[in-house]
């Protein structure tokens, strides 16, 4: 019997399981302080769409609550956008079953997509816009001064390219932003976790996963290529993920071409420049 085929001890999996846990309760707590995302007093709203990255942050997030040295309220909130076959009973068994307090906001902007966008089209950019002016609404409606969102290290990473790819811009998701009206604070507490130990969590928690039949299901989508040249490159290098992560916290104005961050034309003889000429070093 070789190693793959061999029972996994009980006491195994479940020691291996904790850790994993703890790794992830890190990760968030890290982020959480870095970014200074909750604050004593704080009401989040977490936003759920039943996806295994949703139910992680809130299931991590109720953990660090219990044992936190600040006091903020959690609101599990899912947008139901009226897809054909979606299990809306799940997502409130669910909520009822841990005792966390919920709302359940139903929108059709299922019939509001499939009617804009062509048959064949992507229904993505549409499908997020509506759903962001819906998700600031019922912040307000439930006096959340926080919103929640579940995108991770590996959602972030995709971001940068495909901003570089076919936006030409340097930019990705930020770990904390304002809404443009200024009204709330959105947070990703999941920045520093990775997808794959969040899938492992997700299984071993046996979450009700609930799949997306309007955008998850597209084909060919350009974040669903990104994906794939970084999941080759992570196989041909392993660690490349991180390292690209590693470098979008350490930014360097003085060695890319944006004039409106760092005063190139100022530059003259004696100036001393961070890193000046190392930079170029092996």
């Amino acid at each position: 019997m070789n190693a793959i085929t061999q029972p996994i001890h009980f006491e195994s999996r479940s020691t291996n399981f904790n850790r994993l846990r703890g790794k992830l309760e890190q990760h968030v707590g890290k982020a959480i302080g870095d970014f200074n995302m909750i604050e004593d007093g704080d009401t989040v709203m977490v936003c759920m769409s039943g996806g295994k990255d949703s139910y992680t942050l809130l299931e991590i997030l109720r953990a660090l609550q219990k044992r936190a040295p600040i006091e903020f309220r959690l609101i599990a909130m899912n947008l139901d956008q009226k897809q054909p076959g979606f299990p809306d009973h799940i997502l409130p068994e669910y909520f009822k079953s841990i005792g966390v307090e919920y709302h359940i906001e139903t929108q059709d902007t299922y019939s509001i997509v499939k009617e804009k966008i062509p048959e064949g089209k992507t229904t993505c950019s549409l499908c997020s816009r509506l759903r962001r002016g819906i998700i600031y609404r019922v912040a307000g409606e439930l006096g959340a001064n926080k919103i929640a969102l579940g995108h991770h290290r590996d959602d972030m990473i995709e971001t940068l390219f495909l901003n570089m790819f076919f936006g030409g811009k340097l930019k990705a998701m930020p770990p904390k932003l304002v809404t443009d009206k200024g009204d709330h604070v959105v947070i990703r507490p999941l920045a520093y976790c990775a997808e794959n130990d969040i899938a492992k969590f997700a299984r071993g928690m046996e979450f009700p996963i609930i799949p997306c039949n309007l955008c998850g299901s597209q084909e060919n989508l350009q974040r669903q290529n990104i994906k794939e040249m970084l999941t080759q490159w992570e196989m041909q290098y392993p660690g490349r993920r991180q390292t690209i992560f590693t470098a979008m916290q350490n930014v360097r104005p003085s060695h890319l071409m944006d004039s409106s961050l760092f005063d190139f034309k100022s530059i003259k003889v004696g100036d001393r420049v961070d890193e000046g000429d190392i930079a170029f070093d092996e």
